[in-house]
């Protein structure tokens, strides 16, 4: 497997990279009948904002960018008020054309490291409730389901449901 590495999303060409890997997600879900994403949904202000909130990270391969994901220190519209104990992890992102086997694991584990190193026991993270093929895939990743959010609002208003998984980090 080809090795991964990770680093901090800066500005200018990151921004751009990290709206391209959204829109090929949000086209690949859409393509396989999966309703969440849309292309166009996010834009580099979006990015821009989520580092100034929380981290925004690239996987690389080869010297090539291969994936990204947000953490973030807290996320009352999916957990409600929560004392500091977690990591949340959104918009895991693969590049379905370069990555090696395994970048969306590493990419869990690289989060789940951080958040550690933070000080903090718990990632967490939510999916649409009416993707079950992504929760069975953060359940695999060691993620328990904790409950279920069933009106979080997005950011154009809109409500949907999403489960609530959650994993304990070793210390």
């Amino acid at each position: 497997m080809d090795e991964i590495t990770f680093r901090l999303a800066g500005d200018g060409a990151d921004l751009r990279r990290l709206v391209d890997l959204y829109d090929a997600a949000a086209r690949w879900m859409q393509a396989n009948g999966i309703d969440q994403w849309k292309p166009g949904g996010k834009d580099e202000e979006h990015f821009r904002l989520r580092q100034k909130d929380g981290e925004v990270w690239l996987a690389e391969a080869d010297g090539r960018t291969v994936g990204a994901f947000e953490l973030w220190w807290c996320d009352e519209p999916a957990w409600g008020p929560q004392p500091p104990v977690a990591g949340y992890v959104h918009r895991l992102m693969v590049d379905r054309d370069r990555a090696p086997a395994g970048t969306g694991r590493a990419m869990l584990a690289h989060a789940e490291r951080r958040t550690a190193d933070a000080g903090r026991a718990w990632s967490r993270l939510d999916c649409v409730s009416s993707n079950p093929r992504l929760r069975t895939y953060y359940e695999a990743a060691g993620y328990t389901v904790v409950g279920e959010q069933r009106a979080k609002e997005g950011n154009d208003g809109s409500r949907y449901a999403v489960t609530l998984l959650e994993k304990r980090l070793a210390r």
